[in-house]
């Protein structure tokens, strides 16, 4: 009986201390802490005393209860941990390619079929020879030798041959351009004058032949008559080739282009005034003016590129048979500007007299990294070139630029060689970039 009593008595003993335990460990599963997240502490709930018992036969049972209730996976699900407490990394543990979304952040999406429709091209980049740059203006004038003023042979008022004479107007050498005629002026009309005094010096040469071989009049008289003789003679002979009804026949010595109509329709000239000018066009110089102080520069020039203020075209002296003619030795007393002047043929639509940026070219730097002037893209001052990353994908990136030649610019740093550099298109790339899209197949 006594030993039941105390049997019952350790049964109640266990139980209510058993209950305690699961009272205890509830409150720690309600109240996770973050320190349990971010330290990676276990709670291990050592119940050992708490539910010890003796059995019938003097056993002592020891039950372990290891609470982790600190490490939810809906708290802590960037560091779960196994049964035996290693981390496990899981599709959604936070290590979902991050750093691959940072890479694709900047690319711009550009089709294939756009590339198409805009004619977008690329090129590889490479070092290169590149040389140094001496940028100043200048004027395209005609070469000498391959233009020539038209003077008037008479006096009188002009009569255009073609209503549409005017510069530019292209002419065949022997052309007539205009007439001029004296008939209406009360001076008369020069042609008649000249071929009545030729006529009247011819008559009075035939007579002093008869006088001077019958010795009537001396050697030296009959030289003096035909003096006079032959200068009426070469006079209406040299204006009659060129007599029409309409008056003395002014022709183009030369063919060519009418680079300066000097004279109006109906205008009055006189002998010996520019009348017109007319020019081959084939032969043209450049003439630049460069600062005093690149001067010692101007010996190491050879060759140049130009830029007309009417063209967006850079021609280049070396396409075009150019060479260079001189370069001043001093300076002009009202300029300090040295005058350097170069020839090259016209194969193109180059026109005399413009004004035009000129870029000279003097000692060639090896290695360099160049791109076309047309891949730049300027900012507010910041340059970017944009570059190809795949056959659909382009990124913008920042350069620093350095001397360019009118057609190719020297770059500094930014790109390297072997990156695919957008040379055509690249205002159309960055309208682009203003959309955000991310390119197929890289949303991560």
């Amino acid at each position: 009986m006594k030993r039941t009593v105390i049997y019952i008595l350790c049964i109640s003993i266990g139980l209510l201390f058993g209950f305690s335990g699961c009272k205890e460990k509830a409150n720690n599963k309600k109240q996770p802490t973050e320190s349990s997240c971010s330290d990676h502490d276990h709670d291990h709930d050592h119940d050992t005393h708490s539910r010890e018992h003796t059995d019938s036969d003097g056993t002592h049972n020891h039950e372990h209860d290891h609470d982790h209730a600190g490490h939810d996976s809906s708290s802590c699900n960037s560091h779960n941990h196994n049964e035996f407490g290693e981390e496990i990394h899981s599709a959604d543990d936070g290590h979902n390619h991050g750093a691959e979304e940072t890479d694709h952040s900047n690319e711009i999406a550009f089709s294939k079929r756009q590339a198409q429709a805009i004619g977008l091209t690329t090129e590889r980049v490479k070092t290169g020879t590149f040389s140094q740059v001496i940028k100043t203006s200048g004027k395209i004038e005609s070469s000498q030798g391959d233009e020539q003023t038209i003077v008037a042979t008479a006096s009188g008022v002009v009569s255009f041959a073609n209503a549409n004479l005017n510069d530019g107007s292209a002419v065949k050498a022997g052309e007539t351009l205009m007439t001029i005629s004296a008939k209406e002026l009360q001076e008369g009309d020069p042609l008649l004058k000249s071929k009545l005094e030729f006529e009247a010096a011819e008559k009075e040469y035939q007579r002093a032949e008869n006088l001077v071989a019958d010795k009537i009049i001396s050697a030296k008289e009959f030289e003096q008559i035909r003096l006079r003789y032959e200068t009426a003679k070469a006079s209406y002979q040299g204006q009659a080739g060129k007599v029409s009804a309409q008056g003395i026949r002014i022709t183009a010595p030369i063919g060519g282009y009418i680079k300066s109509r000097l004279v109006n329709q109906g205008d009055y000239v006189a002998i010996g005034q520019p009348i017109a000018i007319i020019t081959k066009n084939k032969r043209l110089q450049l003439r630049a003016e460069v600062p005093e102080g690149k001067y010692k520069a101007l010996k190491q020039v050879t060759s140049a590129n130009f830029k007309p203020a009417y063209d967006n075209v850079t021609y280049k002296l070396k396409d075009l048979n150019g060479k260079l003619l001189s370069y001043g030795k001093s300076s002009n007393d009202n300029s300090y500007y040295i005058p350097i002047t170069f020839e090259f043929d016209n194969v193109g639509d180059i026109l005399p007299g413009a004004y035009t940026e000129v870029y000279l070219l003097s000692t060639p730097k090896e290695h360099v990294i160049t791109v076309p002037m047309s891949a730049l893209v300027e900012n507010q001052g910041i340059y970017y070139v944009y570059l190809q990353i795949e056959p659909e994908a382009y990124k913008q990136q920042e350069v620093t630029v350095g001397e360019n030649d009118g057609e190719r610019v020297e770059i500094l740093a930014g790109i390297k060689p072997g990156d695919n550099v957008v040379t055509k298109g690249a205002y159309q790339v960055k309208i682009a970039s203003a959309s955000g899209e991310v390119p197929h197949g890289h949303a991560h």
